[in-house]
């Protein structure tokens, strides 16, 4: 997706806003449908069908009548291509569209055409939504050729975008037979085994006390408010910034990756388990709820789904998922794998050979040798690596 900053006037912004809402109508009654059935009763209705329905709905009431067939027509597509990925097993099942929350519609048509695309200046273009008409944005890049569609959304932040669909052309390896392994973590967002530590940007210190009275502000604020509407924007604008800086630097490392390395070694991490909440049920609660909400946020921040998304549409085939299993405890060095190794969660010593690193670059290093075993298993017999022992106290001559 190649997306772009979109400049409505009020009018348009009202008319897009009408759009999403019919958008919403329609994907929640999908919803509702897909909810009344059960195993052993008449079949759902598919897209063909709730097309049908779709058109009768829009003869007997006009402010549905108002709106574009062609933005509803693709809700209910999309509504299907998320029941097809849910029942794949890709994906969740497809929930409530809420206001103000996964805001935004898809248009489709066919890139070349003058009425889809033009460019006015530098750094100016124009799109044309039906029933809304050219509706200018930032022209900061050319727009790929080949696109059928486009999706526009609003943020929570109230910032309209425009984004393209087309598949990018993917990075081309160097050639020179490096490979790295990438160690996610939490204090450091991406350790490679090269040495070298990434950390995803987050808000400034400034910015992060803001927050923190703005979100003291809102504890007070009367619901229904104008006060709490207007600390709520501001709000989101905040984390707008902030999860605008990670995707950012999500793609810059993710290039640079893939420019640099023929093969890359990232942990196959089950980021959706691991960030469960831990609140538990009324009659079990959990334990140390607040301190895993908090872990679950700084991981979500991180990008590590995002990172490995990216390199593995930029760098096709070169992405490997290893196990994680004993990465953070074995010796990159001897092999030896040693819980007590880890003093700190920087510091990794080894008992046995007195190899000393930090934790998570030693970590990263494991993960490109257990890419390696994996690689040279499809090719061939695996030799067989570190088996678990017992570290042996280091002697060292005088």
């Amino acid at each position: 997706m190649s997306r772009y900053r979109l400049q409505p006037t009020p009018a348009q912004e009202a008319a897009l806003a009408e759009h999403c809402g019919h958008a919403r109508f329609v994907w929640n009654l999908a919803v509702e449908q897909h909810g009344h059935w059960r195993p052993g009763r008449q079949s759902v209705p598919g897209f063909a069908e709730q097309c049908r329905q779709l058109t009768e709905a829009r003869a007997e009431f006009a402010w549905l009548r108002a709106g574009s067939i062609i933005v509803q027509q693709q809700a209910l597509k999309d509504f299907a291509q998320a029941m097809a990925n849910f029942f794949a097993g890709t994906h969740r099942k497809p929930t409530w569209r809420k206001r103000r929350r996964s805001e935004g519609f898809r248009i489709v048509g066919k890139r070349g055409r003058h009425w889809d695309v033009r460019r006015l200046s530098h750094n100016v273009g124009e799109v044309k939504i039906p029933k809304v008409g050219w509706v200018r944005f930032r022209w900061s890049r050319a727009v790929p050729d080949g696109v059928k569609s486009f999706r526009i959304t609003r943020d929570a932040s109230g910032r309209w975008h425009v984004a393209f669909a087309a598949i990018p052309s993917p990075i081309p390896a160097p050639g020179t037979g490096a490979a790295v392994g990438v160690d996610r973590g939490v204090a450091v967002s991406a350790a490679l085994s090269t040495g070298e530590m990434l950390n995803a940007p987050t808000l400034r210190q400034t910015e992060k006390r803001r927050l923190s009275r703005l979100l003291r502000k809102l504890a007070r604020a009367t619901r229904g408010s104008k006060r709490r509407a207007r600390i709520k924007r501001a709000i989101a604008h905040l984390r707008a910034r902030e999860t605008d800086r990670c995707k950012d630097w999500v793609e810059k490392t993710s290039t640079d990756l893939a420019r640099r390395f023929d093969l890359i070694a990232v942990e196959d991490l089950k980021i959706r388990d691991m960030t469960r909440s831990a609140k538990g049920t009324r009659a079990e609660p959990g334990r140390n709820v607040r301190q895993k909400a908090g872990l679950n946020r700084v991981i979500l921040a991180s990008g590590w789904g995002r990172l490995v998304e990216r390199l593995e549409h930029k760098a096709p085939g070169r992405a490997v998922k290893v196990s994680p299993a004993h990465t953070s405890q074995r010796c990159s060095a001897c092999g030896i794998v040693d819980r007590e190794a880890r003093e700190s969660q920087a510091v990794f010593r080894c008992r046995s050979c007195g190899y000393a690193d930090n934790a998570d670059v030693n970590a990263a290093r494991n993960i490109e040798h257990a890419a390696g075993h994996a690689v040279s298993a499809r090719e061939g017999p695996r030799v067989a690596g570190p088996v678990h022992r017992e570290p042996q106290p280091v002697f060292l001559s005088a």
